[in-house]
C-alpha cells in the first residue's frame, strides 16, 4: 500500500520524485525504489514521508483511511460501520443503515422511559 500512497500523495501536490527526493535530502531513485514498491520502508523512513506529507504512518500503510488522526473524531461504532458498508452494495447499505435507525429508536424509547421512571 505504501507505493500507491506514496504515489497518490505526490500526484495530489504536484511534485516530482525529484523534488520530493530534493527536499527529502535523498536520491532521486532511493525515492523511485520507494514509490515503486521495490524496497520495504523502515520505521525511520516512514516517519520521514510521514512528516513530509503531514499524514500518518497509518494512512501511508494503508491501515487507515484518514490522513491525520485527528482529521475526524469517530467513534470506534462508526469507523468499524463506515469499513463494513463499504463492502455492502447500495441496496444491503440502505437496508442496514434503516436497521440501526431502528435499534438506535428503540434504545431511545427504554432510555427514555428508565429516565421517566426515575423521575416519579
Amino acid at each position: 500500500m505504501l507505493p500507491e500512497r506514496l504515489k497518490e500523495l505526490r500526484k495530489n501536490a504536484n511534485l516530482t520524485q525529484k523534488k520530493i527526493a530534493e527536499d527529502l535530502n535523498i536520491s532521486q531513485q532511493a525515492y523511485q525504489i520507494w514509490e515503486s514498491g521495490k524496497r520495504k520502508a523502515g520505521q525511520e523512513t516512514l516517519q520521514m514521508f510521514s512528516n513530509y506529507f503531514n499524514v500518518s504512518i497509518d494512512y501511508l500503510l494503508g491501515k487507515s483511511d484518514f490522513k491525520k488522526p485527528d482529521e475526524v473524531d469517530l467513534s470506534d461504532f462508526e469507523i468499524l460501520f463506515r469499513k463494513t458498508s463499504k463492502k455492502l452494495s447500495d441496496s444491503e447499505q440502505k437496508e442496514l443503515e434503516e436497521d440501526l435507525k431502528r435499534l438506535l429508536l428503540e434504545r431511545q424509547k427504554l432510555i427514555d422511559e428508565k429516565l421517566k421512571e426515575n423521575n416519579q
